[in-house]
């Protein structure tokens, strides 16, 4: 099993007996769930985060030999908790003995004496242990994991690993890197952790609210990541994008006064709610105005209005993720494009432009204006975007712009556009709609 990752089906399982397989599956299960309030009750119970994923582990092995042998127990958190605590403490051990050893061995050679070796008294002693405390466990690790020392992408890689629990192998195939590459981002930023001297545990309530901020940040990369891929040959990833979710649901659980949290929640309820009609049978991407609303979760829209519901009544008026959240309302609400309140979807993007200004914001204005006001008004938004260097590098703008045009008729300069758009995509299904979209202008000439 790799260290600090999930339980991994070894070639050794494969013709493992039914009761040993049992216990497998329950262990995974338990710990794709309890992972996080596992890892993050260890971690405050030891100050080490690699060393409560290391004992962590430890538990797991034991339990895929103990439970298939005598079953698995009727509190199998609290089972891991005990068995992890006690590797911890041997671990705590084995440091004492070794500091102590050292600490005899430099008095020694200080005296010119050769070291023999001494028996070390027995340092283990029980440490405060509280593993009733698991909320606060969870939400102080989420607030560890994306600690402001680390960089953005270590936040994201240390925040699947400890809070999700993904593997290592997980989250490099989520992210396109080597998994290399992903293990050494996780080990500098426990480095990182250890260095800065991060204590494992809830922040002050003022700095909490201040670093919440950076907490949903890293939440919403991983569904923003999820729900339209940035590059490689799938539109969606749906596991990141579900387990996104299922972080944020225990966001909001812990702290559900936060309207932010909640906007956010809504925003990815809303958005994941179109994933079955927004790619085909092939896996090809199906634009807005050709998906069969029929097949949009409704279980997830209603989750997600009342959330934003919730949102909106906690008298601190919505945020970015909230008016965010507003916006995928009004498409979830609407029975077709034509039929969607584009005047309220642009009144919304500017109020979003104003408490969160970016061009992206800007860009999907100018489409909200198009459709409300015609592909004109919306192609001087993109102009002035384009103008100032905005989304330089990025398909988005190029790919606006030529659909603007191509509603215009002007369809040389919208085939170059969207041309340029499809070489600057890393999606190759999104890359394949734009040059669709570009052959089929030719047909028009």
């Amino acid at each position: 099993m790799a260290r600090a990752d999930r339980p991994a089906l070894t070639p050794a399982d494969a013709h493992c007996p039914p009761h040993r397989e049992s216990a497998r599956r329950a262990v995974e299960a338990l710990w794709r769930i309890e992972s996080a309030r596992i890892v993050g009750a260890l971690a405050r119970y030891t100050g080490d985060l690699e060393l409560a994923e290391d004992v962590a582990q430890e538990a797991v092995a034991e339990a895929l030999v103990a439970w298939s042998r005598d079953g698995a127990p009727e509190n199998p958190v609290g089972w891991l908790l005990a068995t992890a605590r006690r590797r911890a403490i041997d671990a705590f051990r084995r440091r004492s003995a070794l500091d102590e050893r050292y600490a005899l061995l430099a008095g020694r050679l200080a005296e010119g004496q050769a070291y023999t070796g001494a028996a070390v008294p027995d340092s283990g002693s029980d440490l405060p242990w509280d593993p009733d405390r698991v909320d606060d466990d969870v939400l102080a690790l989420m607030f560890v994991a994306c600690h402001p020392v680390l960089a953005p992408e270590a936040r994201v890689a240390l925040t699947l690993r400890a809070v999700a629990g993904l593997s290592s192998e997980e989250i490099a195939r989520a992210f396109l890197v080597p998994v290399t590459t992903l293990q050494a981002r996780i080990t500098r930023a426990k480095k990182t952790i250890a260095a800065a001297h991060v204590r494992f545990e809830l922040p002050p309530a003022e700095e909490r609210r201040e670093r919440l901020g950076g907490v949903l940040s890293v939440l919403y990369v991983i569904f923003t990541e999820g729900s339209t891929a940035t590059s490689g040959d799938r539109l969606l990833r749906t596991d990141l994008a579900y387990e996104a979710i299922r972080l944020v649901r225990t966001l909001a659980a812990l702290v559900p006064d936060e309207p932010e949290v909640l906007g956010l929640l809504a925003l990815c309820e809303l958005t994941c709610a179109r994933f079955p009609a927004r790619t085909g049978p092939d896996g090809d991407p199906v634009l807005l105005e050709d998906q069969d609303r029929r097949l949009w979760d409704r279980s997830a829209i209603r989750r997600g209005l009342a959330a934003l519901g919730r949102a909106a009544t906690t008298g601190r008026g919505l945020g970015p993720y909230g008016l965010q959240a507003a916006i995928a309302a009004c498409h979830a609400s609407a029975p077709s494009v034509q039929e969607t309140d584009w005047e309220r979807i642009v009144l919304l993007y500017e109020a979003l432009g104003r408490v969160a200004p970016s061009p992206v914001v800007e860009l999907n204005r100018a489409v909200a204006v198009a459709m409300a006001h015609g592909p004109q008004q919306a192609l001087s938004i993109v102009d002035g975007l384009a103008a100032a260097g905005r989304l330089s590098g990025s398909h988005l703008l190029p790919g606006v712009r030529g659909e603007l045009l191509a509603r215009l008729g002007r369809t040389v300069e919208a085939r170059a556009e969207l041309e340029r758009a499809a070489g600057l995509c890393r999606n190759l299904p999104e890359r394949s709609v734009l040059l669709r979209k570009a052959a089929a202008l030719d047909r028009l000439d």
